[in-house]
């Protein structure tokens, strides 16, 4: 023991009597010298007693659709890091084809007694779902926050990346570019990251072009092979630029023009959206519109933590603002490339997005 008490001394920097005090929980030890002898216990490969291991504050569940989309892991990891940091144990639930169900996933985290949930772009954002299953669980006193989506009468925190002001980005960037004939990739409009990437679209062409945006957006699946259709029909259209509704959208975009014998971004230009781990190296690396993970991430953290200490975390919805990310998928269009039909004249140069609020308490409509 004298030996054991010597080395977690000298590792911690403190006293051997100082090392007994902690270690038999006696008082008068400041924290942060409490805090440098379990550490030095840890490091030096030591068990702590029973009384000072760490214990678990509580179960937090983390919903996320699916894990083939890398912003979803990327989600993960940030709301993961942020709960095990605060002493909870993050439960990972995840959508798969013909596999266990959101609410299949609710019913079990029930029954373990979690003690909130984090919702990452689940039913919530789904205009056609039925909200009262989120309702049920603020009634019965469970925290809960929403990241991505927006659901009116739910009482409970919302997160979200500001769609529509992406959207915007894209649009300034590509019209700096002389792009003139420019296609929106996106998912159903149900979803309400979709319906808001849309109303962006549309103020974004009518205020740089004129345009009528509605026969340059093609609707199609948030996946590779929904990029690659959207992107057929809107080539046949005579578009120059494509921005998407997401990076597995955007890489099915190159894969069609590339069928055609066209290049990016010298024949047609591809802007993605969330910044997904390894778009920056792909062929070309690609432009994209980045997402707020890690700030969200947290945030969403802080919420449910403040609701599970008895607080009230803010009931407006918090809007985060995404970066432009400009790589080699964007271009200048070519000097010969046609504009659309019912265009005006063009407002040369990059045209400002509108700055985000940190918060909006009402949900962005569709338009």
């Amino acid at each position: 023991m004298k030996t054991r008490l010597a080395d977690i001394a000298a590792q911690a920097g403190v006293s051997e009597a100082t090392v007994s005090r902690v270690l038999n929980s006696r008082p008068g030890v400041a924290e942060d010298t409490r805090r440098a002898v379990l550490t030095a216990l840890d490091v030096l490969g030591y068990e702590r007693p029973a009384r000072l291991r760490r214990r678990s504050a509580g179960l937090v569940g983390l919903m996320l659709p699916e894990l083939d989309n890398p912003i979803f892991p990327a989600f993960a990891q940030v709301i993961e890091r942020a709960l095990a940091h605060h002493g909870y144990t993050p439960v990972l639930c995840t959508g798969t084809p013909g596999g266990a169900t959101e609410d299949d996933y609710t019913e079990l985290l029930l029954e373990r007694g979690v003690s909130g949930i984090i919702f990452v772009s689940g039913l919530h954002s789904d205009a056609g779902a039925d909200m009262t299953r989120y309702i049920r669980l603020v009634e019965r006193g469970l925290p809960v926050v929403f990241v991505n989506g927006f659901a009116e009468g739910v009482d409970a925190p919302f997160i979200s990346s500001d769609e529509s002001v992406a959207v915007e980005l894209a649009i300034g960037h590509l019209a700096s570019l002389r792009h003139r004939a420019i296609g929106l990739a996106v998912g159903p409009e149900r979803y309400v990251p979709t319906a808001r990437k849309i109303a962006g679209f549309r103020r974004g062409l009518a205020a740089t072009f004129g345009v009528d945006a509605d026969r340059w957006i093609e609707r199609s699946l948030f996946s590779v092979e929904g990029g690659q259709a959207a992107a057929g029909a809107l080539l046949d259209r005579g578009v120059t630029a494509v921005v998407c509704g997401s990076d597995l959208m955007a890489l099915g975009v190159i894969r069609a023009v590339r069928e055609r014998g066209l290049t990016v971004p010298g024949d047609v230009s591809v802007v993605g959206y969330d910044d997904s781990p390894l778009v920056a190296f792909t062929d070309p690396p690609l432009t994209t519109v980045r997402q707020a993970v890690a700030p969200m991430g947290a945030a969403a953290v802080r919420a449910l933590l403040d609701e599970i200490g008895g607080g009230r975390a803010p009931r407006s919805e918090f809007l985060y603002r995404p970066e432009l990310v400009v790589r080699g998928s964007t271009g200048p269009a070519k000097a010969d490339a046609g504009a659309p039909a019912d265009a005006a004249t063009p407002v040369p140069g990059v045209v400002p997005a509108p700055v985000a609020g940190a918060s909006r308490s009402e949900p962005i409509t569709s338009g």
